[in-house]
């Protein structure tokens, strides 16, 4: 008889090997992928257990190009200033600039799709749901996550291009809809116009595809770390950290302290 109190073996369907071989899943890595399957083609059946169609594959690398570069963003300045500090560790730089994928910079889809998710789950009170939602952040005076941009004003042509990709694709669904819903029901609220930004974007179409709000920011890490090791390979070239530094110590530090 078991015992309930028994902790349940833990166990990966990841990856095994053998002597012979290393298998991703069921799928041995040297026979069946090296050469042979795309690199997203494999994380998605890694992570999501799915293998993507010809459109969703479209989807989920136009949404990576998106997310691996925003400029001189804190995540790129984090990164560039530990790479300085210490050239010997690519990673620590990498590492350093991911912790800035959050709630604010980068990882926004996120949040975003959690609302888009309560319409979606509405059902015909979707509507309803959406003018709630958009009243609830008026009234606390708070940026709908997914919305508002500081430049791309009064669209963000990333957010245009990457939901005329999901109609092109036939991958427009309920989320997509829903964001639509939102964006009314802000820009009543506010009494003017606000941007769907490209994460807000990102939440809907990746949400069309079936990847859950708690994962969207996995995109958003995988895809960064490789802008980040962009910018890691531009410092190498042309070294910005002490630039970046003298920048900031001479603007923040009082002059009595400096001299």
């Amino acid at each position: 008889m078991t015992n309930p109190n028994e902790a349940k073996a833990a166990r990966t369907k990841l990856c095994h090997y053998t002597t012979q071989a290393v298998y991703y899943g069921d799928d041995d890595l040297v026979g069946d992928l090296l050469g042979q399957v795309s690199f997203v083609d494999v994380f998605m059946k890694q992570t999501f257990g799915m293998v993507p169609t010809a459109a969703q594959r479209r989807i989920v690398e136009a949404v990576l190009v998106t997310l691996m570069e925003h400029g001189m963003t804190p995540s790129a300045i984090a990164t560039r200033m530990i790479y300085a500090s210490s050239p010997e560790n690519l990673q620590a730089g990498v590492a350093a600039g991911l912790l800035a994928v959050a709630s604010r910079f980068v990882g926004t889809m996120e949040p975003a799709a959690e609302l888009l998710g309560r319409i979606v789950d509405a059902g015909n009170q979707g509507p309803t749901e959406a003018q709630r939602i958009a009243q609830d952040f008026r009234t606390r005076r708070e940026a709908v996550p997914g919305f508002g941009h500081h430049l791309h004003r009064p669209d963000d042509p990333r957010a245009i291009a990457l939901l005329k990709l999901a109609r092109e694709v036939g991958t427009h669904g309920p989320h997509c809809a829903a964001l639509e819903q939102l964006a009314a029901e802000i820009d009543a609220a506010a009494g003017r116009h606000i941007t769907i930004n490209a994460t807000g974007a990102i939440a809907a179409i990746l949400g069309d595809i079936g990847i859950p709000a708690a994962l969207m920011r996995g995109f958003a890490v995988l895809s960064r770390a490789a802008g980040l090791i962009a910018h890691i390979a531009e410092e190498q070239r042309e070294p910005s950290g002490r630039f970046i530094w003298d920048l900031v110590d001479g603007a923040m530090t009082p002059e009595y302290l400096a001299d």
